[in-house]
């Protein structure tokens, strides 16, 4: 007994006997075709369908008879406009934003790595030259959407990529005036996370019962928009799929605030999580729903069977000739660099805990630069790398937060994650965080090393190892295989101890560009550290760990950094 699907109708196919023949009468506008043999059931009615094979046990097959259609994507167009920006698009990259310029309202689902970010300012920027020639409306202000780990570099990405100062984050302090720095020139660019949508774009929501007084589910015209959401012209959304519950407040948010829009841009590198039925929110968000048909056709169309996933080939080539492109780094391999870096800023969860330990440091760092007997300064600035550890510390465990938010969007892309730490309590932290999760630490055996290892590489539900710098540094083989993502939530003292962990993973055996990501604590010692490890990579002494030579290059250069301050 079996069930095929074609476009429009679902054929039953079974050996006659009467109890059958009785049950298929529970199946609307069924009609039997004599000629076939079989019964028929028009397409609309896929729910009753499935039903029906669920409960009498029906398999599923695919149609022979249709005829094999052309769907071959095509080549994303070539970029002819002159885009003024202070980076390189690379080739992959131009044809990303032609497509954007072509189509206003796209999903870009390139895998991670591969500057998504990138091209949605390029577009934007495209996008305000081309407002220019031909007198539309201008594509700015723009407001981007991101999860609150990446808010701090959407901003430095346009600051890079325009070299101008044109993004600003959206914070209380401008909660009801943030109109006024785009009206005085201050900012074209606004950044929101996610939580932060109802704060600023929602007036009021209405609460509505049945005729029971039961509340009824959120619909979006229960909600009242704060009418400063038109003055934004364009819209990003990054990490799209985390809106592809349509039913949640954030979707309906989002909905709200697209609604109108010219310019919509989605990001995610994985637009389709589940099934099919995961673009639908996305498409309605960005305003593409129609291309495919509208939402009743979208179902019945690609979300049939006992999978809800039917004509996907169709579906891939429908979605790219309308509103949505993916390349993934195999396919550019050519053009990416062995070894990318990548600074994220996040807000610690104990700023006060941080800020008395600071001021214990710019007291005793007067005291040092008071010293003038050498003796005295080389006794004291063994005190000063303690407490410039303790602040390290406080910053680690106080940056989790974000840090677990960033990388669990990594992991929902599919990606495997190496994560490199120094405390213990970090690590255990994160362990607690991700129960699947292995280690390399100074406590793991060489054999359970290598088990973990192991399992890092061969199990599908292991996605992140949790590393001691020290421990992970050097000695251990294999992590190429499964991953090309690093983290590292605390900086060593050298250069050298993070080039040895990154080439954990950018070694022989590597077919990835090894992409680095650097959490640092945002207004913390860690973006100095950082800058300071970054100014003497070069330098011999940095490289090889001369230990003496970093100490005081660190502590001066920390001193004079909070003198300035």
């Amino acid at each position: 007994m079996q069930i095929i699907a074609t476009p429009n109708f679902f054929k039953i196919h079974f050996k006659y006997t009467p109890y059958i023949v009785e049950r298929v009468k529970e199946l609307p506008e069924r009609r039997f075709n004599s000629t076939e043999k079989v019964w028929m059931v028009p397409s609309k009615y896929r729910m009753e369908v499935e039903k029906f094979a669920i409960k009498y046990r029906f398999t599923w097959g695919e149609a022979t008879n249709v005829p094999e259609q052309d769907y071959t994507i095509p080549a994303l167009p070539e970029l002819t406009l002159d885009i003024p920006l202070k980076m390189t698009l690379r080739e992959y990259q131009r044809g990303g934003v032609a497509y954007n310029l072509l189509h206003k309202k796209v999903i870009i689902g390139d895998d991670m790595g591969l500057g998504k970010t990138g091209q949605a300012i390029a577009t934007i920027v495209g996008a305000d030259i081309l407002s220019q020639q031909t007198g539309e409306n201008s594509v700015f202000p723009c407001l981007v959407v991101c999860p609150s780990s990446v808010k701090y570099n959407w901003q430095n990405q346009f600051q890079m990529w325009t070299g101008r100062n044109m993004a600003m984050i959206m914070e209380d302090n401008i909660k009801k005036n943030y109109h006024l720095y785009y009206e005085s020139g201050m900012a074209k660019v606004f950044i929101v996370n996610y939580e932060s949508l109802k704060k600023y774009f929602v007036e009021s929501i209405d609460v509505k019962h049945d005729v029971n007084g039961k509340k009824m589910p959120l619909r979006l015209d229960h909600i009242h928009f704060n009418q400063r959401i038109k003055m934004f012209n364009s819209i990003i959304i990054d990490e799209i799929h985390k809106v592809k519950d349509s039913k949640t407040q954030q979707a309906k948010f989002a909905k709200g605030i697209t609604h109108g829009k010219e310019w919509i841009l989605g990001l995610t590198g994985t637009p389709v999580i589940n099934k099919p039925k995961d673009l639908i929110s996305q498409l309605g968000i960005i305003d593409q729903m129609d291309k495919l048909g509208g939402y009743k056709k979208f179902t019945e169309r690609y979300c049939s069977g006992m999978n809800e996933a039917s004509n996907l080939k169709e579906l891939n080539f429908m979605l790219n000739k309308h509103c949505f492109y993916r390349r993934s780094k195999q396919e550019v391999a050519k053009e990416l660099p062995p070894k990318t870096r990548q600074v994220v800023l996040c807000d610690i969860t104990n700023p006060k805990e941080y800020k008395d330990a600071e001021n214990d440091l710019i007291n005793y760092l007067k005291q040092y630069k008071d010293a003038t007997d050498e003796r005295i300064q080389r006794a004291m600035r063994g005190e000063v790398m303690v407490k410039i550890g303790i602040l390290k510390n406080i910053s680690a465990r106080g940056k989790i937060k974000d840090v677990t938010e960033f990388i669990d969007d990594i992991i929902e892309q599919g990606e495997k994650v190496v994560l490199f730490v120094h405390l213990k309590e970090v690590a255990a932290n994160i362990k607690a965080h991700y129960p699947n999760s292995v280690t390399i630490t100074g406590d793991d055996s060489l054999i359970e090393r290598q088990q973990n290892i192991a399992k890092f590489k061969d199990n599908p539900k292991t996605n992140l190892i949790i590393c001691s710098i020290k421990a992970a540094g050097t000695g251990v083989d294999g992590l190429q295989h499964a991953s090309s993502t690093v983290g590292f939530i605390e900086l060593p003292w050298h250069a050298a101890d993070c080039d040895q962990a990154e080439d954990r993973l950018n070694r022989i055996g590597q077919t990835k560009s090894v992409q680095s990501f650097f959490f640092l604590g945002r207004n913390t010692i860690d973006t100095h550290i950082y800058d300071i490890i970054e100014a003497k990579r070069s330098i011999a002494d940095t490289i090889t760990g001369n230990t003496d030579v970093v100490e005081v290059n660190i502590v001066d250069a920390i001193a004079n950094l909070f003198n300035q301050k």
